[in-house]
């Protein structure tokens, strides 16, 4: 089995890794973009320092990966306003052509010979510790890997990537919440290489706790936990959901077990149609209900979790009402995203849930205190005792009980209400569903099929 495996991961290595000329090529362009900031920096009255960060400087990027990022690093005594303004200025310098993006502050993307190039600006504090902005740790990273990684580590951290991206848990963008690059290459380190991360995966009881520069204090309440190296209070692995670590778990166990190829390759399922949306509707005789709507004009990693919000608010009103949720998903058309995961997300979003029962009876049962709790049980008594509509209050066991009036008894009537906006969704969310959206119940949800068709593939043929 350690032959097989050995040949596998050899394949792969060999599949992904970029050529010299590759190299060649892709450096050349980083040194280009570089030259031209420390052109545009002279202009300035300021110094700063210009690094190549990110997968590119450490080696560890694969085959056809054409991103180059590039942070000029400003004195932190610089404050944001002008940090932001000098940071533009060397970003539309560089690339003339470029369009602004904003993670935490805003900075330049564009495109030079072919190639993706990020231009961030950041503060150069002194230890990570002391950063300003979140992207003022990048060059402690780079620097802490470069002094760690040789060819060998590097190419299984290639290895590594192209296994977390063939079963769909790489990047740490809100969407995914998977396993970051600079994650990925401090498993690999601590694990000694690839073929010891899956091992260690295949048998991780989570909460697993990494701290590869043995900083001790600092407690995370995660699935996993990898202490940076750069900065003692920082969980790499924070944005790593528990559903990634153990879909991790369960892909090294079956790349142990059989390996294979096919897992280094991640692979859409075909898209349903509506007509089999409709007999997969049929066969499982529930009740899915859909509201579609225009997603919000806001970067992905603010759509996502207001997204996920949205529908835990939802199916926990629903569950509450009787109308039992099956399951539950959010679908979001693809915005454009550039490699920070912060592109607008354009189109419609969709909340998407399964019920297995969709109708209620017109009345409730209600209970109150227990009679012994004199206050409160005489106070629900007085409220029911002369209500017309309903039967009661009357004792079941030590308690006061009504039978009230339901007040929706259907699913679609909750949802087609102004009730929708009590449920706590996030906020720009309701905004846009305050905007109008589309009820969708039952086989009526074959409308997404168009859109949505890989979305409802995954749905109703969930796998790992």
């Amino acid at each position: 089995m350690s032959d097989e495996f050995d040949a596998v991961v050899e394949a792969v290595r060999e599949r992904i890794s970029p050529t010299g000329d590759e190299r060649a090529r892709l450096q050349r362009v980083a040194d280009a973009v570089m030259a031209d900031a420390e052109s545009a920096i002279a202009e300035l009255p300021v110094d700063a320092e210009v690094v190549q960060v990110g997968s590119t400087a450490r080696g560890t990027w694969t085959a056809g990966d054409r991103d180059v990022d590039v942070f000029v690093c400003f004195p932190p005594s610089l404050d944001r306003e002008t940090l932001e303004e000098y940071g533009l200025t060397v970003g539309h310098a560089v690339l003339p052509e470029g369009r602004e993006e904003y993670a935490e502050h805003p900075y330049v993307v564009g495109e030079r010979d072919g190639y993706a190039v990020d231009l961030v600006p950041c503060y150069a504090v002194e230890s990570a510790t002391e950063i300003q902005s979140a992207v003022d740790r990048t060059p402690f990273h780079t620097r802490y890997l470069a002094a760690r990684l040789g060819e060998d580590s590097a190419g299984d951290v290639r290895v590594a990537k192209q296994f977390l991206k063939g079963i769909g848990a790489y990047g740490s963008d809100l969407r995914t919440r998977g396993f970051s690059g600079y994650l990925t290459e401090l498993l690999v380190l601590e694990y000694g290489g690839f073929r010891g991360l899956i091992e260690a995966a295949a048998d991780w009881h989570p909460p697993v706790r990494l701290d590869p520069a043995d900083h001790g204090a600092a407690t995370f309440d995660d699935p996993l936990v990898v202490i940076d190296p750069t900065d003692p209070e920082r969980n790499v692995a924070a944005v790593c959901s528990t559903d990634n670590v153990a879909r991790l778990q369960h892909y090294a166990r079956d790349l142990l077990d059989d390996p294979h190829t096919a897992l280094f390759t991640a692979r859409e399922p075909e898209p349903l149609d509506a007509s089999a949306v409709e007999a997969a509707v049929d066969r499982r005789a529930t009740t899915p209900v859909a509201l579609r709507f225009a997603a919000p004009d806001v970067v992905e990693d603010q759509l996502w979790p207001q997204l996920r919000k949205s529908l835990d608010g939802l199916r926990g009103e629903l569950d509450r009402r009787g109308f039992d949720v099956f399951r539950a998903a959010a679908f979001a058309t693809d915005g454009a995203r550039n490699s920070a995961g912060s592109g607008t997300a354009t189109g419609d979003a969709v909340l998407f849930i399964e019920l297995t029962v969709s109708e209620r009876p017109a009345v409730e049962r209600h209970e109150g205190p227990p009679v012994h709790v004199r206050e409160h049980a005489g106070g629900f008594y007085e409220k029911y005792d002369s209500d017309p509509d309903v039967a009661g209050p009357f004792i079941d066991g030590d308690r006061y009980v009504v039978e009230r009036p339901r007040e929706f008894t259907s699913a679609s009537e909750f949802l087609s209400s102004d009730r929708v906006f009590d449920v706590g969704l996030g906020p720009h969310v309701e905004s846009a569903l305050a905007d109008g959206y589309d009820l969708l119940v039952g086989t009526e949800v074959v409308a997404l099929a168009d859109d949505f068709g890989v979305e409802l593939a995954r749905y109703f043929d969930p796998k790992p």
